[in-house]
């Protein structure tokens, strides 16, 4: 049987196809991933929002810098570990524990 000019058209539409939801399978999980590190940060930032009322409250610094650090060691070797680039994960912590501070020091200030 001989095969019709559109075959090879139809095989890649196929393929076109199986692409698209392979990838939208794979979105899908990476959606669900962002959507839980958004509710880890949450309850990260509600204890971090303690631990700065406690601050406040027998007025220690907003910022800890031999905790931040040893912080940002731990994450740099966890993230070696996991095989995630270690510069990101410090870019990552840095950020994270610049917001921490900001809100600790606003907490101060209402205290």
């Amino acid at each position: 049987m001989p095969s019709s000019p559109d075959a090879p058209a139809q095989a890649e539409h196929e393929a076109d196809d199986a692409a698209l939801r392979r990838l939208t399978s794979i979105r899908g999980s990476i959606d669900n991933i962002d959507a839980a590190l958004v509710h880890m940060l949450a309850e990260r930032f509600k204890f971090t929002t303690l631990v700065g009322e406690l601050k406040a409250e027998y007025g220690l610094p907003p910022a800890d810098p031999d905790r931040e650090r040893r912080q940002i060691l731990r994450l740099r070797q966890l993230a070696e570990e996991a095989h995630l680039d270690p510069e990101f994960a410090e870019t990552f912590i840095n950020f994270i524990i610049a917001e921490v501070i900001r809100h600790h020091e606003r907490i101060a200030e209402q205290v």
